[in-house]
């Protein structure tokens, strides 16, 4: 496969730009226009290459050829060398290849040659060879290969398909190429979510097709699929490449809405006015990587709820970071309705869904008239009275009102304008015109029809007064008056019987002059059923019922006073001509309900008016009834017209003003009738009708009880428009009007009316028949369905609670939602037994349609049980005007489990170990809940103290501090409690954690429970010294004497004890001081004594390991006076300064004292070592004060000290003007010798004087007793070394004694030192007296290697305690090479006083690479009682550097003996010596210039020492020498050859320290460790006696030595291997036993002793320290065994039994063995004995400790037990034993053992050889 092309890896929709070489292959031209195929050649053209100077093609190549053809190829040879040259070639090897016969080719420089190839295959495969070409710089060849072309295609490695969410889908399209000659068919095959189109197809030689990838991924992760392509003819080859893509979850989120309501986003209109639309935005973001497209659907809402939110986008796509914005447009259709709902985002392959509430009101128009009551006065018949009253809209909406009357002068109130539009926040006013015709009062209701919103109603009264008739004027009071009688049911009754019920006490009156009936007769008058409380828009539907426009009222009904029917007269008949047939009439009949009669008058009509009523005037009877007729005559022909008769009713006894009281009063009572007719001929054509219908759909909301609406009907035409509502045909909806006359350009408001019901599931159909014509039909859609409320609970009705404990409260959301139609007040009602578990909030509100609200329910368990709860849920709706409208109750059901909850911590003590004292450690506790219900706690702390101080700190506050002290952990889990510990002290703390569990009110039930015990042990950061070495100038000064120069144990103390509250004003190091000596807070001062050094020599320098003994971090810093003062201005600084800051000023400034490093922090258990160096450059003592700071911890004040002194000044260097001696027990006879040690801080030896004056002076003082002694008050001190001095303190009295002292140096300063002693009375003091050596608390082992050191004590301090006197004590130590190449030389430093005391072996050695020695460390404690601290030097050099330097002192000593046989002539004269000789000199010139300028090569070395400038200058008597004589003798002085100084050793310090005791005062000090020590009571040896000589040999080295000796050992090994009687006598060595102790072993026998002869006792000696003496002064030795003298042979004759022969026996075996007793045990009692005893241990130890130590022996090792067989003896042997029992039975000798020849043999003591010979038991023949 080729993949030339890849694609891009950054865009994979971009492929990467394809190389231009194939058009230029293209380009070129076949130089052979017959050749086969030219292809081959440009595409070889290209890649000439140049073998040797020629140039020429690497590969010639056939591709299109057939089989049995001749295809001919050239080679063109090209010379491109500067020189002629000749080609010779070898022809192919192969028959299919021909060419030229070999010949030779010359090419000159520049030309070329074409040698033709010829291919000739015979079959269809591939054909390959060469042609070798030769030059004289070499060979080449060309490949000459013929091909059969294949199928290639050329695609791309990788696709990369750009990110894409899941269940979406992204595409890309990558190209591929057919590479080959051939058509090549191509099938992809890819597996899901990938997929490729085309999938299949022929790609032509050299075509590109490109396919499309479709990447579809349903998971989140990423994808990598093969893509694979079978090709060729048959799709026998394949390729692939690698489909990769990245899916992603999309997410979605929603933005722009105002709040979040209810874990939804809200987008809230607010109130939008009705007839308008609102439009709001918000938008869809992505905030994920990948492209998401999104679905914006609607929730499902109620069936027949109308939608008034619209939005345009439904589905999209975001891009990543992008977000997309949604226009929402609220359309409201329903006044003082709240419209809810709900849109849906979702994506697919998202988690989750996001909802976003839409919600929004609607208001209407608010319209009230300045005035109710209109009064027009009292009018004359025939004129008219006009009156004003203004309808005011207070609203933002546009109003449109009408008023319900006749507007063509049918009525007495004419209103101008009757309809219209009120603007919004706008007055109209309106005109009323009064023309009465008929003298009598005028009252009537008028309905203003306001669209969306109830009627208002105008009451107009006017009165009439003729000529003839005065009525009473009827006025405003009036109408209340009516209004309560109407209430009180006495409009029914005339006046004039109501003035008889007055006069009979029947009615009375009330405060306000009304009528009222007399309470003891309210039962028997009072109608049942009072009327009920009427909406305007009843009052407007029931005022038509005078008019018969509804169903018949019952007579007792106040408002059914008068009544007409039919109330609508309709003339659509055609009508006929008016010559032939009268005009249409139709019949009416007015009722009346009252109990008087009534004076009935119609208002005529206008002129012209083709509506009229006969009779006009009528008087009916109480409960009568009469008959009108309507007669229409239009006028004009194709004309229609419409009016509104009215006609007046009132009681007949109102005409006469004089008959009429003021209290019975009434006004009087209008009717109606609505008339419309038309004059169309048959076969005319009616009006067209242009209207508009605002809401063709009328929906009545789904209550089961009287509901109304409001349709608007404009003419937007020309002509008047006639309308018609048939309620015939949808009698379940009545509509006033339903019939009218719409003037151009004006409206007519129908008011709708319906009650729906349930069973009413389809729409009905309203006709709206127009112009009086079925052609003009408009159908209005009504629904008028009533429902039951609907309300969804989430959970099917169920809510389930968590387990919850008991006192707890566990709260769950349940979402609710309004499936109904209509707004519902909501209730919860929970039963009382439930009330105290169960609570929801909120508990009662309102719904609206379609909306979802969230109730928060509560479960509070006042016991462990389940509790299941049945809340219920009442509905009823908002819009619900009867108050005996049915309530819905939906019953919940609510299931709680009950538990006591329980906590408990994960541990029940946890140990915070130790606490940095001030810090602050954070840890947190897992509170554990294994119970299945959640739990409320609040936790405790209880405080207590271990340690403390004092009381106040245990009256601290708790140390422990709770993040939180209350909480709650879920069912089964757990939850970690942070908690803070600060603890003030170092002290142990201890916190009880006690918690509540706590109930619903957060308050704590039960006792408390311990959850666990926190312990913590408040600590101060530690550090302390382990170890200290010194070098350099303080190389000399071993570790003891470090540790008391730098007051090592001083600051272990100081380090272990708490800081003070001063130290810990600056927790942490900071520069605080404006001085540059800065204030001392601490109490710890100590000193760092350098020493002393002379001028000039290398630094001290001491290098200390700090450790970290505690289990806390430590930080600490070496702070210098510049790191603690606060850098100030320059201006700041004032210049006086005292003695001492200038002084501290050099030495800070010239770096005296130097600490690396000077910070740092230490973990628990780390150890790091700090360098001080102290520089000896000026003379006198210097000193620094540094500051040891402790973050959170001490301070210790350091006073660094050093003394540098002149290179010839003698100097003893004390670090202190005073001594202390060891206490000494009063009234022994040994007083101890005590050392005081002198150090020469010089360059050059010193002689000390102790003055003894003072000493003798205390003598005197106490009578002559020697209190303190000094035995060696003189003494010599070498330079940088330390001198002891021996004192003897002997006190007489319990009490200190003091003494100065001065101690003199010879050319020096002297000092003076005092010395105090302490008696001590050990009977007064018991147990606790002083006895016991105190130890120095020095580490007794190196911790951290000096630079460049690699050889090692295992122990640098032995301290051997208390030891008796005349003892030995030894200790074993190892010196360890470190180093893996050096080798090095090791030698022991021991002066003549040493050797009396110590003993170590080997004094010297090497060591090679990786080696270790054995030394051993003896103390001979002889003499007086004294107390031994012996320092021991240990010299290392590495032997390397030995050889170097005797290798360098060899070369100087030869150098010196040749200086000092050769010598120079400096003669200036010599070479004008003779006249000849100058001549010559002067032929030769030349030669002799030649000569030195050889000789000059060759300089003489400088002289071994300086020589004076006197002998160089020749004398005193000489001149003075010049100035060039004068360098010369620099230079010479200059290039002097010293004698090599020899390498510098390191030294090893081993301290020894011990006391001795006498015997006497050992065993009564410490009787237990008498027993540990062996007493050496043979006395010491001569001096030739001390030192044995050594018979260790000489170690061997490489050389002729070694050489020797290794061939001798060869040769003696060989021998004796090649010996059989060397063999055979190892042999028998084996079979004999190893003798033991044989020297000890008497001869013979010994005899048997008589008892009266005693063993001899050793004589003791007083003077003797050690309490005995050997054999030189004892002078008794141990007597010498005699042998035995044999039996006495009985002189009776005769012959022995054998129990006599027995008897003798055992006698003398008795006597053997108490003999044999008696002299064991006097060599037991040997000294000699003893001290080989102690050797032989003591060697045994020493090797075994070396093996142990090399790793040969394992002493932690079990023993192992070999169980060997017993031996069985032979027969023979066992008779003879049987036989030997029996005759030696009663024998004493029970232990006796037999060998395995039948031998007996007796126990042996440690004197005799187990080999040795045994006294024969057997009886003598």
């Amino acid at each position: 496969m080729l993949t030339d092309i890849p694609a891009n890896p950054l865009n994979p929709t971009l492929h990467w730009p394809r190389a231009a070489s194939y058009g230029k292959r293209e380009q070129q031209a076949s130089p052979h226009p017959h050749q086969a195929s030219s292809e081959p050649h440009r595409r070889s053209s290209s890649q000439r290459s140049c073998f040797l100077g020629v140039e020429t093609w690497a590969e010639l190549v056939w591709e299109r050829w057939d089989v049995g053809g001749e295809f001919t190829r050239s080679l063109y040879l090209k010379n491109v060398h500067r020189r002629l040259q000749k080609l010779r070639f070898k022809p192919p090897a192969t028959k299919f290849f021909t060419t030229l016969l070999p010949q030779a080719i010359t090419l000159s420089p520049g030309t070329s040659f074409s040698m033709p190839i010829t291919f000739r295959p015979l079959d269809r495969c591939e054909y390959q060879d060469t042609i070798e070409f030769q030059t004289k710089e070499g060979t080449f060849q060309v490949s000459l290969r013929a091909t059969i072309p294949r199928h290639t295609l050329e695609l791309p490695e990788r696709v990369l398909l750009p990110p894409c969410a899941a269940h979406h889908s992204t595409k890309t399209i990558f190209s591929f190429r057919n590479g080959s000659k051939l058509h090549t068919g191509f099938c992809w095959e890819v597996g899901d979510p990938f997929q490729l189109s085309p999938a299949s197809g022929v790609l032509a030689p050299g075509e590109e097709a490109q396919v499309m990838v479709l990447f579809r991924p349903l998971e989140a992760r990423v994808y990598q699929c093969e893509a694979s392509c079978a090709f060729g003819d048959q799709g026998e080859n394949s390729c692939s490449l690698l489909l990769q893509g990245l899916s992603k979850y999309p997410h979605l989120e929603i933005g722009g809405a105002e709040v979040e309501d209810e874990g939804c986003q809200l987008l809230d209109f607010g109130s939008v006015p009705f007839g308008s639309s609102q439009e709001k935005h918000f938008q869809i973001h992505n905030p994920s990587p990948v492209t998401s497209s999104f679905t914006l659907a609607r929730l499902r809402r109620p069936a027949l709820l109308e939608s008034v939110f619209e939005y345009a986008v439904r589905e999209g796509l975001v891009a990543p970071g992008s977000s997309v914005q949604v226009p929402v447009c609220f359309s409201p259709v329903s006044v003082d309705c709240t419209s809810v709902e709900y849109l849906c985002l979702s994506s697919p392959g998202a988690l989750s869904r996001q909802l976003i509430k839409l919600t929004g009101s609607c208001s209407g128009p608010l319209v009230s008239l300045s005035a109710s009551v209109l009064d027009l006065g009292c009018v004359l018949e025939g004129e008219q009275a006009t009156g004003f009253v203004q309808l005011v809209n207070s609203s933002v909406v546009e109003a449109q009102y009408q008023f319900d009357t006749d507007t063509d002068g049918h009525s007495v109130f004419t209103v101008e304008p009757p309809s219209g539009t009120v603007p919004p926040n706008a007055t109209l006013t309106v005109r009323l015109h009064f023309r009465p015709h008929h003298p009598i009062p005028h009252y009537r209701r008028l309905a203003c029809l306001i669209m969306h919103r109830e009627p208002v109603f105008l009451d107009v009264i006017g009165t009439c007064h003729s000529e003839q008739l005065q009525p009473a004027v009827l006025r405003a009071r009036h109408l209340d008056v009516y209004r309560a009688h109407l209430h009180r049911g006495l409009t029914c009754y005339p006046p004039n019987i109501l003035s008889a019920m007055l006069a009979q006490g029947t009615l009375q009156l009330d405060q306000q002059g009304t009528l009222k009936i007399a309470e003891d007769l309210v039962q028997e008058v009072v109608p049942s059923d009072p009327p009920t409380a009427r909406t305007p828009m009843d009052e407007y539907f029931l005022s038509e019922t005078a008019s018969g426009k509804l169903p018949r009222s019952t007579p007792h009904q106040p408002h059914c006073h008068v009544r007409v029917d039919p109330p609508e007269l309709l003339f659509y008949e055609p009508p006929h001509s008016p010559s032939h047939s009268p005009s249409p009439s139709r019949s009416l009949t007015v009722t009346n309900h009252t109990k008087g009669k009534l004076c009935l008058f119609w208002t005529p009509g206008p002129p012209g008016s083709p509506f009229s009523v006969a009779p006009t005037t009528c008087t009916l009877g109480p409960l009568k009834t009469t008959d009108f007729r309507v007669t229409y005559s239009p006028r004009q022909p194709n004309t229609v017209h419409a009016a509104q008769l009215e006609c007046f009713a009132i009681y007949k006894g109102l005409r006469d003003h004089h008959l009429t009281e003021e209290v019975t009063l009434c006004p009087p009572w209008c009717v109606t009738v609505r008339v419309s007719g038309h004059s169309f001929q048959p076969g005319r054509e009616h009006f067209n009708p242009r209207y508009s219908l605002t809401r063709p759909r009328v929906v009545f909301p789904a209550l089961p009880e009287v509901c109304y609406r409001m349709v608007l009907l404009q003419n937007t035409g020309d002509l008047p428009l006639l309308f018609r509502l048939c309620r015939e045909e949808c009698p379940e909806v009545s509509v006033l009007p339903p019939s009218g006359l719409v003037p151009p350009g004006s409206h007519q408001v129908l008011c709708l009316r319906s009650t729906p019901s349930e069973e009413q599931t389809d729409t009905l159909t309203l006709p709206l028949q127009l112009n009086a014509t079925p052609k003009h039909t408009q159908e209005l859609t009504v629904i008028s369905v009533a429902e039951k409320p609907r309300v969804c609970v989430e959970g099917d009705g169920c809510v389930y609670f968590r387990p919850t404990a008991v006192g707890c409260v566990c709260e769950r959301a349940v979402r609710m939602r309004n499936m109904s139609r209509m707004a519902l007040h909501y209730q919860w009602r929970i039963r009382s037994s439930d009330a105290p578990n169960l609570s929801v909030q909120p508990s009662a509100g309102v719904l609206q349609p379609n909306e979802s609200t969230v109730q928060y329910w509560c479960f509070a368990p006042t016991e462990e049980m389940t509790y299941t709860m049945k809340p219920s849920l009442i509905l009823w709706p908002t819009q619900s005007q009867s108050p005996s409208n049915k309530r819905s109750r939906l019953f919940l059901k609510a299931v709680g489990v009950a538990s006591k909850g329980s906590i408990k911590a994960g541990s029940a003590v946890v140990d915070l170990g130790e606490v940095l004292v001030g810090g602050c450690k954070s840890f947190e506790v897992p509170v554990l809940n294994d119970g299945r219900c959640p739990v409320r706690f609040s936790i405790s702390v209880q405080q207590s103290i271990v340690g403390a101080c004092s009381s106040q700190e245990e009256d601290d506050p708790p140390a422990l501090e709770l993040e939180t002290e209350t909480g709650s952990v879920p069912a089964r889990s757990r939850l970690l409690l942070h908690c803070t510990v600060k603890l003030p002290h170092r002290a142990h703390y201890s916190w009880d954690l006690c918690y509540h569990t706590l109930n619903a009110s957060g308050s704590e039930q039960g006792c408390a429970q311990l959850l666990c015990q926190v312990r913590a042990e408040g600590v101060f950061p530690t550090l302390e010294v382990t170890d200290a070495r010194g070098s350099g100038a303080a190389e000399g000064l071993s570790k003891l004497q470090l540790w008391e120069l730098f007051s090592l144990e001083p600051l272990n103390t100081s380090l272990r004890r708490d800081p003070g509250p001063m130290e810990l004003t600056y927790r942490v190091p900071t520069r605080h001081s404006l001085r540059r000596c800065p204030s001392v807070y601490t109490s710890s001062i100590l000193d760092f004594n350098f020493g002393a050094a002379p001028l000039g020599s290398e630094p001290s320098c001491v290098l200390v390991v700090f450790e970290n003994t505690g289990s806390i971090p430590v930080e600490w810093s070496f702070l210098l006076p510049e790191d603690q003062q606060i850098e100030l201005e320059y201006w700041a600084e004032t210049g006086d300064f005292t003695p001492t800051e200038l002084h501290q000023m050099r030495v800070q400034d010239n770096r005296l004292f130097a600490i690396s490093p000077r910070s740092g922090s230490l973990p628990p258990g780390q150890q790091r070592a700090v360098q001080f160096t102290y520089r000896h450059e000026f003379t006198g003592t210097d000193r620094l004060p540094v500051l040891l700071k402790l973050s959170y911890g001490r301070e210790i004040l350091l006073n660094f000290v050093g003394v540098t002194v002149e290179r010839d000044q003698r100097y003893l260097h004390f670090t202190s003007n005073k001594y202390t001696f060891a206490p000494v027990v009063i009234g022994g006879f040994d007083p101890p010798k005590q050392v005081y040690e002198l150090y020469n801080g010089g360059a050059v030896p010193l002689r000390y004087h102790v003055d003894t004056e003072p000493l003798e002076q205390l003598t005197a003082d106490n009578f002559g007793h020697p209190v303190l002694q000094c035995l060696t008050p003189y003494g010599e001190v070498p330079p940088g070394r330390t001198v002891r001095t021996e004192w003897i303190f002997s006190p007489l009295e319990a009490k200190t004694y003091s003494v100065d002292v001065p101690i003199l140096v010879l050319e020096g300063d002297s000092a003076l030192i005092r010395f105090e002693g302490s008696g001590f009375d050990s009977r007064a003091l018991g147990l606790s007296a002083p006895h016991r050596l105190d130890p120095r608390l020095v580490p007794c082992t190196q911790r951290v290697p000096l630079p460049g050191q690699y050889v090692f004590l295992s122990q640098e301090r032995v301290c051997l305690g208390d030891v008796p006197l005349c003892t030995r004590s030894t200790r074993l130590l190892f010196l360890i090479n470190t180093s893996h190449t050096h080798s090095v030389l090791f030698k022991w430093i021991l002066t003549d006083k040493d050797r009396k005391v110590v003993e170590i072996h080997p004094e010297e050695g090497s060591l090679a690479a990786d080696e270790s020695a054995l030394c051993t460390l003896t103390l001979h404690s002889s003499g007086t009682p004294c107390f031994y601290q012996q320092g021991l030097i240990c010299e290392v050099l590495s032997e390397e550097a030995v050889v170097q330097y005797g290798e360098a002192v060899r070369q100087w000593e030869k150098e010196r003996e040749r200086q000092e046989n050769e010598f120079t002539l400096t003669d200036k004269n010599l070479s004008c010596s003779s006249p000849a000789q100058s001549t010559h000199t002067q032929d030769t010139g030349e030669s002799d210039q030649k000569n030195n300028f050889a000789l000059r090569k060759y300089k003489t070395l400088p002289p071994i020492r300086v020589i004076s400038s006197s002998v160089v200058a020749g004398g005193p008597s000489q001149a003075r020498p010049s100035r060039v004589e004068r360098r010369a003798q620099r230079e010479a002085s200059s290039r002097v050859w010293r004698r090599p100084s020899p390498p510098r050793p390191m030294l090893l310090h081993l301290g020894l320290t011990a006391r001795s005791h006498s015997l006497l005062e050992y065993q009564a000090f410490f009787p237990t460790h008498f027993h540990r020590h062996h007493i050496h009571r043979t006395p010491p040896s001569g001096p030739a006696d001390e030192h044995p000589p050594s018979t260790a040999l000489p170690a061997l080295r490489p050389g002729p030595d070694m050489d020797i000796i290794t061939h001798t050992l060869t040769s003696i090994i060989r021998s004796l291997l090649d010996d059989p009687q060397f063999h055979a006598s190892i042999a028998n060595d084996q079979d004999e036993p190893v003798p033991y102790f044989t020297q000890l072993r008497p001869s013979t026998p010994p005899p048997p002793q008589p008892p009266t002869s005693p063993v001899p006792q050793t004589l003791s000696d007083p003077s003797d320290p050690c309490g005995g003496s050997g054999k030189a002064r004892s002078g008794v030795r141990p007597p010498s065994p005699s042998p035995p003298s044999p039996p006495q042979p009985d002189s009776a004759p005769g012959v022995r039994t054998e129990t006599a022969a027995e008897e003798d026996q055992d006698s003398h075996n008795a006597l053997h063995k108490e003999h044999r007793q008696k002299t064991e045990e006097a060599i037991r009692r040997l000294p000699e004995f003893g001290d080989l005893v102690e050797d032989i241990l003591l060697n045994t130890l020493q090797n075994l400790m070396m093996e142990a130590f090399q790793g040969e022996l394992v002493l932690t090792a079990r023993p192992r037990i070999i169980a060997l067989p017993p031996v069985t003896p032979p027969a023979s042997s066992r008779r003879r034993s049987v036989g030997q029992r029996k005759m030696s039975r009663g024998s004493p000798l029970s232990d006796a053992v037999k060998d395995t020849q039948g031998t007996p043999k007796t126990d042996q003591g440690p004197d005799t050889a187990p080999g040795g010979p045994a006294s024969s038991m057997a009886p003598k023949h």
